[in-house]
This record gives C-alpha cells, sequence and structure tokens, in this order.
C-alpha cells in the first residue's frame, strides 16, 4: 500500500494510527509513504513504515511532469494507495501510477484521479487524527476506541544526538520549552511566559533546553536572556531527528500548539499544552499524560495566525502559574 502524506509536521504525526489501522489487516500489507523528505525522521519512527518515499515537490507547485515520472516509476508495486492530502494534484501520483484503488475524501473535484471516494463528515470526524483512519477502514466502519500516535525512538540514537550536541540528559532533570509555532504568532505563548516557567525549574536544578528552528532563534533569544542566560538554546541547531532524540530525554515538555508538540505527545512525555488561536478539539495533543491549557475565550479560537483584535488575549492572560500547576500534577 501507499499512503501519500501530509505536508505539516503535526498531521505527520497523526498518520501513526491509520498505519496501525492498516497493518491490523489480514494480511497485513507493506506500507510505503510518500511525502516530503524533512518528514523521513519522523517515518523512521514509526514501526509500520516499510520505506518513507521522498516527494521532491514544494509545497503547492503543481510540477505536473514531475508527479507524472514519479508515478510512472511507482507503477505495478501498489494494490491501493490513500491519500491525505485534500488537494487535487496530490491525488495525481497515485492515478499516474494505475493503482488499482485510490482512495481519499472527496474535495476539489478529485472523482477520476481517486475511484475509491468517501464523504467527509466533519461531526462525526471532527479530528485530523480520526479522518486520516477513517480512511484505512471500510466506509462506515467504526473507528478503533483509542487513537493514540506513537513514535519509537532508538536509544543508541538518542545517545548519539545528545553526545554531538554535548548535552547530558542523565545529569539533571530536563525541561524542554518549544516556543516556536510554524502557522504564526496568535499559536505563541509569550516569550516572558516561558522564561518564568524556565526559571522556576532552573532554579530547582533542572536544566532547560529551548528547541526550535533557525525562525525561532529571536524568540529563544529573548526566553534566555529573561532566564538570566542559564537555558541551552537549541534553536537551528537540530533537525527534526535530533529534535525527536531531545524530547524523548525529557522529563517534562512545556509547548505552543505546534508540530513538537504533536511529537512529544507521541513520544509519551509528560506534556502542557498552550492553546492561542488553535482549537484543541480538532487537533489536540494524544496523550494521557498530556494536559492542554486554553482559557476558552469569546474570541477564540479565531484560527487567525495573528490576532484580530489586536490583544492576544488568549495567551497572554495565561499566565505561567497556570503551567506551573498543570505541570505539577503531571509530574505528581
Amino acid at each position: 500500500m501507499l499512503v501519500v502524506g501530509p505536508s505539516w509536521v503535526g498531521d505527520m504525526v497523526m498518520i501513526e494510527p491509520l498505519l496501525a489501522v492498516l497493518k491490523a489487516r489480514r494480511p497485513a500489507p507493506a506500507i510505503d509513504v510518500l511525502a516530503p523528505a524533512w518528514s523521513r525522521p519522523l517515518l523512521e519512527r514509526m514501526t509500520q513504515v516499510r520505506r518513507a518515499i521522498d516527494l521532491p515537490i514544494g509545497h503547492g507547485a503543481l510540477a505536473l511532469g514531475e508527479r507524472w515520472r514519479i508515478g510512472r516509476r511507482l507503477r505495478g508495486q501498489y494494490r491501493q494507495a490513500i491519500v491525505l492530502p485534500g488537494s487535487w494534484k496530490s491525488a495525481l501520483i497515485p492515478f499516474f501510477a494505475r493503482i488499482p484503488t485510490r482512495t481519499g475524501f472527496v474535495r476539489e473535484l478529485r472523482h477520476g484521479v481517486l475511484n475509491d471516494t468517501r464523504r467527509l463528515d466533519t461531526r462525526a470526524l471532527p479530528m485530523t487524527v480520526q479522518r486520516f483512519a477513517a480512511l484505512g477502514l471500510d466506509p462506515g466502519a467504526p473507528l478503533p476506541p483509542a487513537l493514540r500516535p506513537r513514535l519509537q525512538c532508538d536509544p543508541a540514537a538518542v545517545a548519539g544526538t545528545l553526545s554531538a550536541l554535548g548535552l547530558d540528559g542523565a545529569a539533571r532533570r530536563v525541561l524542554v520549552l518549544c516556543v516556536g509555532a510554524e502557522y504564526g504568532p496568535a499559536k505563541r505563548w509569550p516569550a516572558r511566559h516561558f522564561a518564568a516557567v524556565a526559571r522556576h525549574y532552573r532554579a530547582q536544578g533542572w536544566q532547560v533546553w529551548l528547541l526550535g528552528s533557525a525562525r525561532d532563534a529571536p524568540v529563544t533569544a529573548v526566553v534566555n536572556a529573561a532566564a538570566d542566560d542559564g537555558c541551552v538554546d537549541l534553536a537551528g541547531r537540530t533537525n527534526l531527528g535530533q529534535a525527536c532524540d531531545l524530547i524523548a530525554s525529557a522529563d517534562l515538555v512545556v509547548s505552543n500548539d505546534s508540530g513538537l508538540m504533536h511529537v512529544a505527545a507521541a513520544l509519551c512525555r509528560p506534556l502542557v499544552a498552550v492553546y492561542g488561536s488553535s482549537d484543541p478539539g480538532f487537533t489536540p495533543p494524544l496523550s494521557d499524560r498530556a494536559r492542554v491549557l486554553s482559557l476558552k475565550l469569546p474570541c477564540s479560537p479565531c484560527f487567525k495566525r495573528e490576532c484580530p483584535l489586536g490583544h492576544l488575549r488568549c495567551l497572554n492572560d495565561l499566565a505561567p502559574t497556570q503551567v506551573l500547576a498543570a505541570a505539577a500534577q503531571l509530574l505528581a
């Protein structure tokens, strides 16, 4: 089987329960995943994946000729494809590969390129993970009772990452702060609040690691400065696989609603997730060891990249003491 994967870190984590549903078939299929190259570290941590196939096409690009060439290379290898993205172009490679059964939700006039189309009932399937898993079942079949994405980190790889970055996860307890959110500022808890949490745990002897991409470096620098330069600022210094390894070493993670939040949940780390403009009912951290904090203001969730009212109260008014209290419950 071929699964055409999504284009966001959090959504990519959400495909793991679908893979588990597919593997439960008898006979169990071999599963390959076609996805952007950046997702390979996540797919390598999903035990159901036989092979990750890099999709060398930028997000949003049509690249019709390249899609045809990839489809031609894949001919004769699969009996079914499941297309998770909702765009028309995302269904082209399975069509060009002449895969007999091509499954996906009806969107963007995909009749023809898909021949096993499903109607999406957003009320019955409010969560992304449910929508993905439903495509691995017969139409109308009940979902498994619990959909919990899981990632597996190799202890040797974790040790190698710690050594390469000069870190010691065993010397003292580790707090990981994921301060970024690719979507926009309306999903980012203020740097001063992250710094307050960092100071609290540093005073108890913890290490504090700041994770993020190179674009998050200005924010992590502010957090570190406000925390008396006592954190290890790793923004832009890790790839996605190394970030997974570092999160796997954490005793506690505090994160915005971001891809790394979903990684932490899938690694079963104690996690406090802070929500602003987004809806925790749609893409929550799926773990019994996670606590979600949201003020549920009348203006939220607005799903905007920036606060349309200019005050960002949904995050500014969510105090560090609330995060510390949720963390204390988890650690207890």
